[in-house]
């Protein structure tokens, strides 16, 4: 057999598959794409219920050991190693395909997203080659794409100041955390020494404080899970404390990601989600504060601390209840990364991806009031 032959071929793109043996792929030459992104560039047929799919490229780096963290609520947790291999885990509801770094950069460069990736997102993962990929990853981007910005979905346990430091200095334009769990004891129940993972909230605290210093306002966040177990007064005093550092909340409904530890449990609860929202937009961006706020003797919002008609104007406006998450070029309060059907279905939609409709307002409002109505493929 020639030597040409004998060489091994090149993956160029791998779409999750449980029936085939899944080829060698390793950052920083390969990065894994949410199915909304693959589906912008081309890569996967299909089309996402009423949206055209995502305004942010996320990108996910990518190693056959997988991520050596084991949070308990995550599609990619080191428990499920010996079931399925890394790039065949979904994560936040969908698959991630396999491309080569160089490939998604040139599809973009020559417009196969028609111009609708407003911004990127690197997400590292716990692995040790995931800081400095990191750094790779983003280096060619600025090199190749300067005038799309890229954000940082950090991994808080194995980063040190430096880090933000040098990513900032590379070019990065927002980092942010995924702290998720937003009470210490959440935390340690759901991704810390009680489940055999590595990461600790207070580490997560010194990178999100670390972030405000170097990066600056309105240029970090926070990720925040609504529904494993806090109440909503916790989750929206943690929201505040990030507001008042200069920071954004980008928040996420619990949904019992398939094959998780947590797969069995409850998906948020669609009033406390409904309310949940509404008074993060308000501390965000409508200049509320949770200590205007009022909540009974279970933590629930019974007062959102705003006047009743602002109230009304914000929740017809549907905002509130969009994905929230890095901003785009259009409207700082809507969210480039809309990470479509991320914790929902299309036919029970919790964040949605798109602006609501007049229809869509109605059946929040009735969720807010304690309905059990879905809001979808309607």
């Amino acid at each position: 057999m020639s030597a040409v032959l004998d060489q091994p071929q090149v993956v160029q793109f791998y779409r999750p598959n449980y029936h085939v043996k899944t080829p060698d792929m390793r950052s920083p030459e390969y990065v894994q794409m949410s199915t909304a992104a693959a589906i912008t560039l081309g890569l996967v047929p299909g089309n996402m219920h009423r949206t055209a799919c995502t305004n942010c490229l996320n990108l996910l780096v990518t190693y056959p050991e997988g991520c050596r963290a084991n949070c308990t609520y995550c599609g990619l947790a080191r428990h499920r190693e010996e079931s399925r291999d890394y790039a065949d885990r979904n994560f936040i509801r969908v698959d991630w395909p396999t491309a080569r770094y160089d490939e998604v950069i040139e599809r973009v460069k020559v417009g196969n997203d028609k111009g609708q990736f407003q911004r990127m997102c690197i997400s590292m993962i716990t692995h040790p080659n995931s800081d400095a990929d990191t750094f790779v990853l983003l280096d060619k981007w600025m090199k190749a794409l300067p005038h799309i910005p890229v954000s940082i979905l950090s991994n808080p346990t194995t980063m040190e100041k430096d880090d933000l430091v040098r990513l900032h200095k590379m070019g990065a334009d927002i980092f942010t955390v995924a702290l998720d769990a937003v009470t210490p004891a959440i935390f340690e129940r759901t991704r810390g020494k009680t489940v055999d993972s590595p990461h600790r909230y207070s580490k997560y605290w010194q990178a999100i404080e670390w972030a405000a210093e170097i990066f600056g306002p309105e240029k970090f966040g926070a990720h925040l899970i609504c529904g494993m177990g806090e109440t909503e007064q916790e989750i929206l005093e943690v929201c505040q404390k990030i507001k008042d550092m200069g920071g954004h909340n980008h928040m996420f409904a619990f949904y019992p990601e398939q094959g998780s530890m947590m797969e069995d449990w409850p998906a948020c609860d669609k009033g406390q989600w409904r309310r949940v929202q509404l008074a993060r937009f308000i501390i965000d961006y409508a200049g509320g504060h949770v200590s205007k706020m009022l909540f009974d003797a279970d933590g629930k919002v019974i007062d959102f601390g705003v006047p009743e008609d602002e109230l009304t104007d914000l929740v017809n406006s549907g905002k509130p209840f969009q994905t929230s998450g890095c901003p785009g070029k259009d409207d700082e309060e809507v969210s480039a990364c809309n990470r479509p059907y991320g914790d929902s279905s299309p036919s029970d939609i919790l964040s949605f991806p798109f602006a609501l409709a007049r229809k869509d307002v109605e059946i929040v409002k009735r969720q807010m009031a304690g309905e059990e109505i879905g809001a979808g493929l309607i």
